[in-house]
């Protein structure tokens, strides 16, 4: 079971990802608002039954990637912590594939800021999707 993180709060791994832990995270006695995105498979995509995802990655460019969507968070929002984790290997339907918390002190700018970093994940981090269906498979365009 590879892991691979430059610290607790940016990290990819083959494990199951923990929503509880990266909330544990990023709570902050001094910010009322944590907002959490759970990306889980979904077990169709349009009308095809998907039976599982594969998710691989460039570990070291994903890394720089998800640091970056952090920072460029932190310029934009008064953030005081911000956690991106994202599986990968293959996925059952229903499993966790990425999780992103982030702590403010207003809920207003949690929604802004974690909605910012899911979306800009799909579109800059070389982390690739493969939909495996019943009859076939495809590599999926990670953009929103």
């Amino acid at each position: 079971m590879q892991e691979i993180s430059t610290y607790p709060l940016i990290y990819i791994s083959e494990n199951p990802l923990q929503p509880e832990a990266v909330i544990d995270l990023v709570k902050s006695d001094h910010c009322g608002g944590i907002d959490v995105f759970i990306g889980t498979v979904r077990n169709q995509t349009k009308g095809k039954t998907v039976v599982r995802l594969d998710f691989e990655s460039y570990d070291k460019m994903a890394l720089r990637e998800m640091e970056k969507i952090a920072r460029k968070a932190r310029e934009k929002w008064p953030i005081d912590k911000i956690a991106i984790h994202h599986r990968k290997g293959s996925l059952a339907i229903g499993e966790i594939a990425v999780i992103i918390a982030v702590s403010t002190p207003h809920r207003k700018a949690s929604f802004e800021a974690c909605q910012f970093a899911i979306d800009t994940l799909k579109e800059t981090v070389p982390i690739w999707k493969k939909e495996i269906f019943e009859d076939g498979e495809v590599w999926v365009a990670a953009h929103p």
